[in-house]
């Protein structure tokens, strides 16, 4: 697995250094508006939920070219994704960390991904989508984790690069419920932004992934992909 993840981040820099190139030649309402905010460590409900969607039902339900107009929509390879949990430093930030190749603990019983890229050659921002498929309980839990790191873990180490200025931000009025930050990395002496969405739908955590290739700006997640992703989860839920 070492091997894969040297692949997924020298794939990281080979896309930098191919939209820095491009840039210089030219739900419901209610979501994640709850006044009191679920803690990490809150038991899971006894009630049973609905049942999580299978690989072939979030294959369906993920953005597919032609889907989202402007945009180049591909399915991540394994390589981008890979199938493994790299402890982060401190673990109290792993559930952000994990979020980098769309993972979760404890690991999706489902799981697909795309990478979504811009036509418009001055757009820097790499974007990935990612389903996962888990039983009710553990979504709230994962995402209860990820709203509470986003708001206290600063800077963390993971995969031996560096992560700093987490900082939550505004909350997405998205499906059940919803959480969003920025970070900012360094990838072999790239300076990167990052801007994450989650949003639990049901048992489905979708992770919305936004890079900065050139750095500089905050990275945002466009409101086209982010629409057209929950519109295609829930007619498919």
């Amino acid at each position: 697995m070492k091997s894969g993840l040297g692949r997924t981040l020298a794939g990281v820099g080979a896309l930098v250094a191919l939209t820095a190139t491009a840039g210089c030649g030219g739900g419901a309402d209610d979501g994640g508006k709850t006044a009191d905010k679920p803690s990490a460590k809150a038991s899971a409900t006894a009630e049973p939920g609905p049942k999580p969607l299978g690989e072939a039902q979030l294959k369906k339900a993920a953005l597919a070219q032609g889907d989202v107009k402007g945009y180049r929509i591909t399915p991540a390879s394994e390589d981008e994704i890979p199938d493994v949990s790299v402890p982060a430093d401190p673990a109290s930030c792993q559930a952000i960390a994990d979020l980098f190749f769309v993972g979760t603990e404890p690991d999706a019983e489902a799981r697909v991904a795309r990478s979504v890229i811009s036509t418009e050659q001055t757009d820097a921002t790499l974007l990935k989508v990612g389903l996962l498929a888990h039983e009710e309980a553990n979504a709230k839990k994962i995402l209860a984790e990820v709203r509470e790191e986003s708001e206290k873990c600063h800077a963390y180490e993971h995969t031996d690069y560096q992560y700093k200025d987490v900082k939550p931000g505004e909350t997405p009025k998205l499906g059940d419920e919803a959480v969003a930050f920025t970070l900012r990395g360094d990838i072999d002496g790239d300076k990167m932004t990052f801007g994450y969405t989650v949003v639990r739908s049901g048992s489905t955590l979708v992770v919305f992934q936004a890079l900065n290739a050139l750095g500089g700006a905050e990275a945002e997640v466009p409101d086209e992909v982010v629409k057209a992703q929950m519109d295609k989860l829930e007619k498919q839920a």
